[in-house]
């Protein structure tokens, strides 16, 4: 069934208890950046070209060294495997079948080899750089026996406040206090809790099983999380994970010209241009507005990507036409996972490849190296 983006993110208001929709839909403080990033995004314009041969619209590309059929992946969304039963397998599977890159999270409830048992695609894997550095070896060996590429992510020096999370019980809320107003949402919603709560169980967090032990529930992995952040880390601190990595490096969290520079002359292969879906530093650039100085100071030296709002193919092709050469989604498919698992994910992935090659279509481009800026409508009094 057809549906925008709005009615699949009010669809998964209505399945996930308030205090998961919360985390996975909100922001850090005003969530000024979050609403940011759809603003932006909605404010680009687009040149309809007619009378143009469309007939033959290529969207496959190479996203290090691996082909996918589209210029897109489905990036890291920490707790999405309890918006449905075992849900990153669930997802990675839709991915795998739609020639896709999925990255899984470091705070994924699959753990690495669960994911990897369910798919026979190898996938990204996204990690921080956190103090426990023997944790963070020993977690780089594993993904290098499953994972094509490592998303490391930057933007996280400090965890930010998230204000819907307090209200909501999903943190600041510990101990019985916290269990019970979250089991009260969670028996508000009786199918996600028969289907995830009860059938999906464990609810660890699977990849810190080996960190905490028998106490990896939610609070507990909020807790350890900020209390291994380490604020002290530099782009020097990059050569430990090259120690232990070998394959292609993504750094994810850039916005800044001079930060991508920087991460380039740093070994990295990649970058995300990401503000971490607004639920970091508020008030920071929209992704869409960070994307075209970056593009300019680092195009053709790295693989650029971006996401931050994204939620259809226009999107998508917008993205492309400021500067990057593909796009991680996050919330969609969290959204499309909540409200139809498997299936749900890949009519999202089918959706926007759909949308694109319609896009493509209509602004004269039949090949991805034809969405340039030049697609790009100059509007009065702006990107003159």
């Amino acid at each position: 069934m057809l549906t925008g983006p709005e009615h699949l993110e009010e669809r998964a208001r209505r399945r996930l208890p308030h205090f998961l929709f919360d985390y996975i839909a909100g922001g850090s403080y005003d969530e000024q950046t979050l609403r940011a990033n759809r603003d932006a995004l909605r404010g680009v314009r687009l040149r309809q070209r007619v009378m143009r041969d469309v007939s033959g619209i290529e969207t496959n590309t190479r996203l290090f060294g691996q082909d996918a059929a589209l210029p897109l992946g489905l990036g890291p969304v920490g707790l999405a495997g309890m918006c449905a039963r075992r849900g990153e397998v669930q997802a990675a599977r839709a991915a795998e079948k739609a020639g896709v890159p999925f990255c899984l999270s470091t705070v994924a409830v699959c753990s690495v080899a669960e994911v990897a048992a369910g798919t026979g695609t190898p996938f990204w894997f996204q990690l921080y750089m956190i103090r426990d550095r023997a944790f963070m070896a020993d977690m780089l060996q594993l993904a290098a026996q499953h994972c094509s590429a490592l998303v490391f992510t930057v933007d996280m020096p400090v965890g930010a406040t998230r204000y819907r999370d307090f209200r909501s019980g999903m943190s600041g809320a510990p101990g019985l206090r916290g269990m019970l107003r979250r089991g009260l949402h969670a028996a508000m919603r009786p199918g996600w809790a028969w289907d995830v709560g009860l059938r999906g169980r464990p609810h660890a967090i699977g990849n810190l099983a080996p960190v905490l032990g028998g106490r990896a529930g939610a609070q507990d992995f909020a807790g350890w999380i900020l209390r291994n952040f380490d604020p002290s880390v530099t782009w020097d601190d990059l050569a430990f994970v090259r120690e232990h990595w070998r394959g292609p490096l993504i750094i994810k969290g850039v916005l800044d010209p001079e930060d991508a520079d920087a991460a380039v002359a740093a070994g990295a292969d990649g970058i995300v241009v990401s503000n971490h879906g607004g639920r970091q530093l508020d008030g920071a650039l929209a992704s869409t507005e960070a994307l075209p100085a970056i593009a300019a100071k680092v195009k053709g030296r790295a693989t650029i990507l971006a996401d931050g709002g994204v939620r259809s193919g226009v999107d998508l092709l917008k993205m492309l036409a400021l500067g990057a050469d593909g796009v991680l989604l996050g919330r969609a498919w969290a959204y499309a996972l909540a409200t139809g698992g498997e299936a749900g994910v890949s009519a999202l992935i089918d959706g926007f490849g759909r949308d694109l090659r319609a896009a493509m279509a209509m602004t004269g481009c039949r090949t991805l190296a034809d969405i340039t800026p030049d697609i790009l409508a100059r509007r009065q009094g702006t990107m003159e």
